[in-house]
């Protein structure tokens, strides 16, 4: 059946992925990352091209004078720059530091996406079993539709990342699908 009222606005939200790497999983995380950054930075284009929001929700490093430039440049500057350049924020991207697992605990992406109009969000990024899943958590019980692109994830631990996707497929009534099947210029309601 056509879903006949307004379909939700699509975000997507690209999750620490501006990073340094300087941490104890890291060895664990960057084969991971490299997998995942061709396919993340085709579907930020993607975004971009059908003006979708791009939001950019990313950990502060410890840096509380930090701002974005700032962490966009420290992450270039390091030995993994090269798993950033690509997915970089351009100027139009927007940007909003965390300090937690989630990308809403006490940041003010729930009032942004509301400015914005957007009802649905795509995450991606990084880590599947921390920081996506909890993020997938915040937004289901705030009544945000969810996509998780499973090819636009990277994970620490295979094994648990199979148990998050699950998850949150499951209790989260999260779609799990892969990147090229998101449409930015689609809604996210129209299934038809």
């Amino acid at each position: 059946m056509c879903n006949t009222g307004e379909a939700p606005r699509l975000a997507l939200v690209v999750i620490d992925m501006v990073n340094t790497y300087d941490h104890e999983d890291a060895g664990l995380l960057i084969p991971s990352v490299r997998r995942v950054v061709p396919v993340l930075a085709e579907l930020i284009g993607r975004a971009r091209e059908a003006d979708a929001p791009v939001i950019y929700a990313n950990d502060s490093f410890g840096t509380w004078r930090s701002h974005h430039g700032e962490l966009v440049d420290t992450a270039l500057a390091g030995p993994h720059g090269d798993l950033v350049e690509p997915i970089r924020p351009d100027r139009g991207s927007l940007f909003v530091v965390k300090v937690r697992h989630s990308v809403f605990y006490e940041t003010p992406l729930a009032y942004l996406l509301g400015q914005l109009g957007v009802g649905h969000v795509v995450l991606s990024g990084q880590v599947t079993e921390q920081c996506v899943l909890y993020s997938a958590l915040d937004a289901h019980i705030r009544h945000l539709g969810v996509t998780v692109p499973k090819d636009a994830v990277a994970a620490i631990h295979p094994r648990l990342e199979a148990a998050a996707l699950e998850m949150m497929e499951r209790n989260m009534g999260a779609r799990v699908t892969t990147a090229k099947q998101i449409d930015f210029a689609r809604p996210a309601g129209d299934r038809c």
